[in-house]
């Protein structure tokens, strides 16, 4: 088998990994190209080695709508932005509620896709909130948790069936918590969204939805997510339901660490996203509670949008950001400004999800998969939509100069993504 030895720096300052075949065989300060022979060698010229990153939300076309992405190219995008496995959601034409479409994924990401793909399937049959779907089966068939994706499951009658059947079959239930009937606006409620003469979403239809679904979960003891969180009583919620010792977590978007409702400015459709962006405040405690410990894991929540559903009157454009390319690039700024340590930023964008998910990646440990990346914190670019892999473009980088990228990216043993600049 194939030995490569990388001279390079981890999380916790230690350097040095080898990897034989497509698994890693030891990683640390004692691996040096001393001491590691027949391997080849490959200097990486100081940058940083990290576990490749786990995506817990990213959506694509296929099957159905492949014109906004499909596997492949979300996996090209995922690869150049540090993505080693991408966990997609089950919103797709036909949803993916059964066993059959699960297994459909696997083999076409299989066939296509750069990087690992792991679905998740829907809570509810066709994720329309009526009727559960076969949980148990998709579980055997692969699928690593269950969500309707975009939608929340408003029944609390259903959602507790659901919680049941998926603590006895240990399934992590994953929602996206915003009370439907007290969110149909399209940006954050307050004064920005009054003068620009938009509906507003209020915070309180995610708190309300998340308060009942941690009810729920004492009722319950299923192991629970909250897929993303967008405001500052929320991060109150989940922090208080930890301290109970329930068995819940919980995401947030790079898009809600970096922006602001602020960012919407002149109707600017790329950054009409959902749940909406909040105000300086919000945002500034969801920083504090990722440091904290309080938010588990950062997501991407790619969700690739055709010109033609965003290039509209901003009330009626589609909701959406893309995000493969940007999310690791985006997370370095809360390390260059000191917000959270690199060590932590491999917890939230890899460690945890695995353990999360129940996943094999995700660590630089003996044995484990040799999924990286190779970061330069340091290089500095611009996103360029029209060099972005995805197949659409909406990204609410738009023109932005980041700080920090991806320069190789590997999975199982294998470089799928080199920076050439």
């Amino acid at each position: 088998m194939k030995r490569a030895f990388l001279n390079a720096v981890l999380p916790n300052g230690h350097g040095g990994l080898l990897i034989e075949g497509d698994r890693v065989v030891a990683s640390g300060r004692a691996v040096t190209a001393a001491n590691v022979s027949d391997a080849e060698v490959y200097d990486c010229n100081g940058h940083i080695i990290m576990p490749g990153i786990i995506d817990m939300r990213v959506f694509t076309g296929e099957p159905g709508s492949e014109y906004r992405e499909t596997l492949a190219s979300a996996s090209k995008a995922a690869a150049a932005g540090g993505v080693t496995t991408i966990i997609v959601m089950p919103n797709t034409k036909p949803v993916i509620d059964d066993a059959a479409m699960v297994d459909f994924i696997l083999r076409r990401a299989r066939d296509t896709a750069d990087v690992r793909v792991a679905p998740m399937g829907a809570i509810t049959k066709g994720s329309a909130g009526e009727l559960m779907a076969e949980l148990g089966l998709m579980k055997e068939a692969g699928a690593v948790a269950v969500t309707d994706g975009t939608k929340s499951v408003a029944n609390a009658a259903l959602m507790r069936r659901a919680m049941l059947y998926a603590r006895d079959h240990d399934i992590l239930v994953v929602q996206h918590v915003e009370e439907p009937s007290f969110s149909n606006g399209v940006m954050n409620a307050g004064e920005r969204a009054s003068r620009l003469g938009l509906s507003g979403s209020y915070g309180l239809s995610e708190v309300i939805l998340l308060e009942r679904d941690l009810r729920l979960v004492e009722m319950t003891g299923c192991r629970y997510h909250a897929a993303q969180i967008s405001c500052a009583e929320s991060v109150e919620v989940m922090r208080r339901a930890k301290d109970k010792g329930l068995r819940v977590s919980c995401g947030v978007s790079i898009n809600h660490l970096s922006l602001n409702e602020s960012d919407v400015g002149p109707y600017r459709t790329f950054f009409k996203v959902s749940p909406p962006l909040r105000s300086e405040e919000d945002r500034c405690a969801l920083v504090a509670g990722l440091a904290e410990g309080v938010i588990d894991v950062v997501v991407s929540s790619h969700d690739p949008q055709s010109d033609d559903t965003k290039r509209l009157p901003f009330a009626e454009a589609a909701f959406g950001a893309i995000g493969l390319e940007t999310i690791l690039s985006a997370a370095l700024v809360m390390t260059h400004n000191k917000n959270i340590t690199l060590e932590r930023l491999s917890q939230i964008l890899s460690e945890t999800p695995q353990r999360l998910l129940g996943l094999a990646q995700g660590q630089l440990k003996a044995g484990c998969p040799a999924d990286f990346v190779v970061i330069d914190p340091y290089s500095n670019w611009k996103v360029e939509p029209a060099n972005l892999r995805s197949r659409s473009k909406n990204t609410p980088f738009e023109q932005r100069t980041l700080e920090g990228r991806a320069m190789a990216t590997w999975v199982a043993g294998r470089n799928v993504y080199s920076y050439v600049g």
